[in-house]
């Protein structure tokens, strides 16, 4: 007897509405990144059609294709448009080659934002981010927008140079970014290596002159001055990089470097601080502030020296070692069983747990890097990708079940 198994439909979040589908190649793949199967496309008059059945919770957008063919009938496309007014349904025109007379028609009706047709790199993904930033904001009660979010801090530090550390701290940030697109979950990443940050070149990004008047003038530090100093990623990243030229290490104070934590927590979920490799005179404060002190290593025995130097550091300051979750970066494949024996005694030589375990992603990680863009932008298949993300998924889960237990 066969067994069918039937496959569970995903919800639909965006409807794609044109008349010419084949018109717009471009949008369908801008689509297809954004939503995966999770969006369908269809003609004007079934689009009227499916509007009738009302707007379900999952459904965030219907984005009209518009073209010059359609300003001898724009009655359809307005139509379409009132109708999904009428249903809270926000709509986002792609135009292509149409007169500004018949946009500015389109505007008028209720449209919430129209993107030329090519489309410009990020556009459509920047015109979602803001739509739904607007939901948010209309949604919560003015005094709810000012409250504090008491964000999450986790920090991210290489015992050694070339473990990878930069790379995981700037992956791991964009994936709890993407991974939270949906809610109105904030991600900063701050690189705190004043001399040579990497976070600029892998996410190809400049360097401000304001980030040095933020650190070298504690006095004026204040949410508006980070704010100046922050370079935003795709529209879902904040990122503070390192500055335009090497600074010293102790620039900055330890009383002036919590203070920027602080600031940073009001004003985001989660803050990903890519550390130098020195122990500095504020390492403690930035220990202190952390959820998760994630300690980046590699199976070999520079790293396994200086993670013995590491732990000798924070038992003479009595420091919270207990904050501290070591990552074994490059390590064995499932089948290297001589590997995996070495890891073990790498662990009980050093006395500490090596539960997360990064597989080696080869050369696409080193190109993505150069190219300035995280991995899931260059090999979302690659197999440390695949790691990091279920890293970044485990932590937002962990954050919503800390609220729902706090709320009940």
């Amino acid at each position: 007897m066969a067994l069918l198994l039937k496959a569970k439909n995903k919800a639909v979040e965006a409807y794609a509405v044109m008349r010419d589908m084949t018109e717009f190649n471009q949008l369908v793949e801008e689509l297809d990144n954004e939503f995966n199967d999770s969006w369908q496309p269809l003609d004007f008059d079934s689009g009227l059609a499916v509007l009738d059945e009302g707007k379900s919770e999952v459904l965030e957008f219907a984005v009209v294709g518009v073209s010059a063919a359609d300003e001898q009938n724009l009655n359809i496309v307005t139509e379409y448009i009132l109708k999904a007014k009428r249903i809270g349904l926000p709509v986002v025109l792609v135009v292509k080659d149409v007169n500004p007379a018949a946009l500015h028609q389109l505007m008028r009706l209720g449209a919430d934002d129209f993107i030329p047709y090519p489309i410009p790199d990020g556009a459509l993904r920047d015109s979602f981010v803001n739509l739904r930033d607007r939901k948010v904001n209309n949604a919560e009660p003015e005094e709810k927008r000012k409250k504090r979010r008491h964000g999450f801090v986790l920090p991210v530090y290489g015992v050694a140079g070339g473990v990878g550390a930069s790379t995981f701290a700037v992956n791991l940030a964009w994936e709890l970014a993407t991974a939270s697109r949906k809610s109105d979950k904030r991600v900063a990443l701050l690189d705190f290596n004043f001399q040579f940050g990497s976070v600029a070149t892998y996410l190809d990004l400049p360097r401000r002159e304001a980030i040095y008047e933020l650190i070298s003038d504690p006095a004026s530090m204040d949410h508006d001055a980070l704010a100046q100093a922050l370079t935003s990623f795709k529209s879902r990243l904040a990122v503070l990089t390192s500055p335009m030229d090497a600074l010293p290490l102790d620039i900055i104070a330890p009383e002036d470097v919590q203070k920027l934590i602080d600031i940073a927590r009001d004003s985001y979920d989660f803050i990903i601080i890519d550390m130098p490799q020195a122990l500095v005179h504020w390492s403690d404060n930035v220990l202190k502030a952390a959820e998760t002190y994630f300690t980046v290593l590699e199976i070999d025995m520079r790293s396994a020296q200086n993670t013995l130097r590491f732990l000798r550091a924070l038992k003479a300051e009595e420091l919270p070692f207990e904050k501290v979750q070591f990552i074994l970066n490059r390590a064995p494949g499932f089948t290297d069983m001589s590997g995996k024996a070495r890891v073990k005694r790498l662990g009980e030589s050093l006395g500490v747990s090596l539960d997360v375990l990064l597989p080696d992603g080869g050369k696409p990680v080193a190109q993505a890097c150069d190219q300035g863009l995280p991995l899931s932008e260059v090999a979302a298949k690659n197999p440390l990708r695949k790691e990091v993300r279920k890293i970044a998924e485990a932590l937002l889960e962990q954050v919503e079940a800390d609220k729902a237990a706090v709320a009940t």
